[in-house]
């Protein structure tokens, strides 16, 4: 029988080319509360997991739903907006003061629903400089007098906005050298 060294054996193969008894220490098993213990911690990681998720998919549920109801007033206040136009219209060609003031009430209740929809009216008057991120030239007019070019010249159709989101562009005449 081999006898016990004193010194390290670093290397197994080293051992047993010399003769001698190797001792491994066989892996020790996990007692059962330890299995438990690894079985909560993987619950709880996948219940973090789920529940992050979860938050996640609410967040972009409720921007979802958002911005679904504020494309849908959008496309429903689009339909309605040339009433407003022919309102504009009547307004303009109104001979009777009567009348006048009658057309003026329907187009002020209308701007209400607007505002508390959150739509607003682009401001655009004669003279600006043309921007295309909110305006559609519809006609080109040469420079007048005083006037510079790619200007406003004025304004057929009036544009709307709902924050930042262009509902329609103004339509607009723009000065050309």
């Amino acid at each position: 029988m081999a006898k016990k060294s004193e010194k390290k054996i670093e290397n197994k193969d080293e051992a047993t080319v010399q003769g001698e008894e190797v001792l491994e220490e066989k892996p020790k098993e996990p007692t059962e509360l330890e299995k438990a213990q690894a079985a909560a911690e993987d619950y709880k990681r996948k219940w973090y997991s789920v529940s992050a998720e979860y938050d996640n998919f609410r967040k972009r549920n409720a921007t979802a739903v958002s911005n679904a109801y504020r494309d849908g007033a959008a496309e429903a206040v689009l339909k309605l907006l040339p009433v407003a136009d022919n309102f504009g219209y009547a307004l303009d060609s109104a001979q009777d003061e009567k009348t006048r003031a009658g057309i003026d009430k329907v187009i002020k209740s209308f701007a209400t629903v607007l505002q508390s929809l959150g739509i607003e009216e682009i401001a655009i008057n004669a003279g600006d400089p043309f921007d295309e991120s909110v305006m559609e030239a519809v006609m080109n007019s040469p420079c007048e007098e005083g006037e510079a070019p790619n200007t406003v010249k004025f304004v057929l159709k009036k544009g709307y906005k709902s924050g930042d989101k262009v509902i329609r562009y103004a339509q607009v005449a723009v000065t050309v050298e």
